[in-house]
């Protein structure tokens, strides 16, 4: 547990005094942490940290394998984009606005899957009929 979240906040530094990118902005290249906060104990551990040019990350977890967070930054169209996430025994579960989200079922689709429910097949006979052909006495099993 002590190495994920070492391994989180020297994540978080590295982005934090990264270099520009050819998609950073001035703001983005000379942004600082503004506040950072890291606690490790016996039942778990949380973190979070702030910059000047709006990123945030928190996260916390339990020594159950429990992962809890949020991140996140302004996009450079200006827009705030903002994911929430569970990771637990079932998974890595985000959610955002921002997250595409698969279409609606059609209509006819969910009458053919209700009809497919309410109308099970039928079982098939265990008996089968075989039939020996060129021998004197022809048989049904």
């Amino acid at each position: 547990m002590f190495k994920f979240v070492l391994i989180c906040t020297l994540v978080a530094v590295a982005v934090a005094r990264s270099p520009p990118s050819k998609f950073a902005s001035t703001d983005d290249a000379h942004a600082e942490v503004i506040h950072f906060t890291s606690d490790v104990n016996e039942n778990g551990f949380q973190y979070a940290f702030d910059t000047t040019n709006a990123i945030h990350a928190a996260a916390s977890g339990s020594v159950y394998g429990e992962h809890n967070g949020d991140f996140s930054w302004i996009s450079p169209e200006g827009k705030q984009i903002a994911i929430q996430y569970v990771a637990d025994e079932n998974g890595y579960q985000p959610r955002g606005d921002v997250l595409p989200t698969p279409p609606p079922i059609p209509a006819a689709i969910l009458r053919a899957l209700e009809y497919i429910r309410t109308h099970p097949p039928k079982e098939e006979s265990q008996t089968k009929s075989v039939i020996y052909y060129g021998t004197k006495n022809s048989r049904r099993f």
